[in-house]
């Protein structure tokens, strides 16, 4: 079996299908997962994976990645978005089963251009023609491995019934998880450093030039003046606004590190995360809503957005939030539920 992953999250999610036995190889084979070695941060994701003590059979690496799809009869993609992917797969002649695990709140965008067989495009990529035709082929040959059977979606993301009923009419396996490999390692000593009462998931918006960076600035520095606050940057940051939230008072900044869904689900109940709409939110909604930890997903002003945040982006991660809600338990997502920063 191959697999590229090439962010933490889609690491994470590769682990969380090879433990719910959607990547098994034959007896007496090992399954290889490989992560990107020019990706920030995916390095120091591996290392906090093989910490935990990998399921059996299966090794994770960091390496180069191939320009073709290998004779393997599985493989795992975390983005179908990818270049690096969809040129592999453009010069594989064959492919066995095809794994897709998550990558965020692209996967939802993933399965919408896969119904409606529109161009594996992502929304902040530039449409070049060149661009626009191999996202086409990659949509088309993904619809011809599902129409075979051989497509699998692997999410955490709470699909809706109309998503999901549209992708298993096109053949698509649509199967859920909810971390249950990650829920089942030992915690006790996950967090132990982190005392503050609000852990920051802090936001890409910021560094992808979405969102001012002097209104996220004025946000966080609300949030500390109601008491401590331990900060995690993004993988993607902007320095010039973390080494500004490292002067603030109360205010303690972690590095990026490790997938926050690691490092934060030792978290205790009289502490709570807070975050923009993020992926994030949705992950740690189902790790810590369980333990009795609050996750508030907070909705992004108007006022907050540049002019590169089209109208299209900003309602998709606008899903954020009502996928946080969706993904916690009922009578938690209706107490504390998302709230403006305004």
């Amino acid at each position: 079996m191959s697999a590229l992953v090439e962010s933490p999250l889609q690491l994470l999610c590769a682990v969380e299908a090879f433990a719910d036995g959607h990547l098994r190889t034959p007896p007496g084979d090992r399954t290889r997962v490989v992560a990107r070695s020019d990706v920030p941060t995916l390095a120091t994701a591996v290392g906090a994976v093989r910490d935990l003590g990998l399921p059996d059979g299966l090794d994770v690496t960091v390496g180069p990645t191939s320009r073709t799809l290998d004779d393997a009869p599985v493989h795992l993609v975390g983005d179908p978005f990818s270049g690096v992917f969809q040129t592999a797969l453009a010069r594989s002649r064959t492919v066995g089963r095809l794994v897709v695990v998550d990558d965020g709140l692209a996967t939802l965008d993933v399965a919408r251009r896969l119904v409606d067989a529109a161009p594996m495009i992502r929304l902040t990529a530039p449409a070049g023609p060149l661009r626009h035709t191999l996202g086409m082929l990659t949509t088309r040959r993904l619809r011809r491995l599902a129409r075979a059977g051989r497509l699998t979606l692997c999410t955490m993301l709470p699909l809706d019934d109309e998503l999901t009923g549209a992708l298993t009419a096109l053949g698509v396996d649509v199967v859920g998880h909810a971390f249950g490999w990650l829920a089942s390692r030992p915690a006790d000593d996950a967090s132990s450093d982190v005392d503050e009462p609000t852990v920051v998931v802090g936001s890409g918006l910021v560094a992808d030039r979405l969102v001012h960076a002097d209104q996220y600035a004025a946000w966080l520095t609300g949030l500390a003046a109601d008491g401590p606050v331990r900060y995690i940057p993004h993988r993607r940051h902007d320095t010039l606004v973390t080494a500004l939230f490292e002067q603030l008072p109360g205010v303690r900044v972690d590095d990026p590190g490790a997938p926050v869904e690691l490092r934060l689900r030792g978290l205790r109940p009289d502490q709570r995360v807070v975050s923009l709409p993020s992926t994030s939110a949705v992950t740690l909604t189902r790790l810590l809503t369980p333990r009795g930890v609050a996750v508030l997903p907070q909705d992004v002003p108007d006022a907050w957005w540049t002019t590169r945040a089209t109208p299209a982006l900003r309602d998709h991660l606008g899903l954020a939030a009502h996928l946080a809600r969706a993904a916690g338990p009922r009578s938690t997502a209706g107490r504390h539920g998302s709230r403006s920063v305004a």
